[in-house]
């Protein structure tokens, strides 16, 4: 039997412990009732979705800083790298496969080929996008400005770069494709903005 002190006139023990389904005249329990905060404690864990800024100037510019720009460009470089090296390992593991072989030294050869190809493909493009998002953050932070002068000067300085070290004729050419494929990529993504909807 409960305790009549704890249940005093008109009240039983069916409610729960805060007075929630308790008889007329009792009041909820509020943890916030003897706090004197300035404002509702309704709106006390009312967190904004949006992102904040300081300045109203960083809201308007649609970017990554330097250190999202180069995490993006290296992770994506890399295992797209590793996803391409590892599809040419299996084809040539397919194709070095020989007819009396056993099923463990054809997995044994498949997860050589795939892994040794991997590895190599994705630390170069791994490598030339850790390289070109520190150029294009270089160039940002240089000219203040965002567009596409810069992506383009960074596929160069990406493309030489990565070359230079097999003659100034390979950095050259290097350099060039490097600066078209930045040209084109930027030139896709403006496409893509114009006539592709947003999903």
């Amino acid at each position: 039997m409960a305790d009549p002190r704890l249940f005093p006139s008109g009240s039983n023990s069916s409610g729960d412990r805060y007075g929630a389904a308790s008889a007329p005249g009792r009041r909820k329990y509020n943890p916030y009732h003897d706090l004197s905060t300035p404002y509702s404690y309704q709106t006390l864990y009312d967190l904004p979705t949006s992102p904040e800024f300081l300045f109203q100037e960083e809201s308007a510019a649609q970017r990554r800083s330097w250190g999202e720009n180069l995490t993006y460009y290296t992770g994506v470089g890399y295992l797209s790298g590793a996803v391409a090296g590892a599809a040419l390992g299996l084809r040539e593991a397919a194709a070095g496969a020989e007819p009396g072989d056993t099923a463990k030294i054809r997995a044994n050869r498949v997860l050589n080929s795939c892994g040794s190809n991997g590895r190599r493909f994705g630390n170069r493009l791994g490598v030339i996008g850790l390289m070109y998002a520190g150029m294009e953050s270089a160039m940002v932070a240089a000219r203040d400005r965002d567009d596409w002068i810069n992506s383009v000067a960074a596929g160069l300085g990406t493309g030489a770069l990565f070359r230079a070290a097999n003659g100034p004729r390979s950095a050259a050419v290097a350099g060039a494709i490097g600066g078209v494929l930045a040209g084109a990529a930027m030139a896709g993504k403006q496409l893509a903005k114009r006539y592709v909807p947003a999903i």
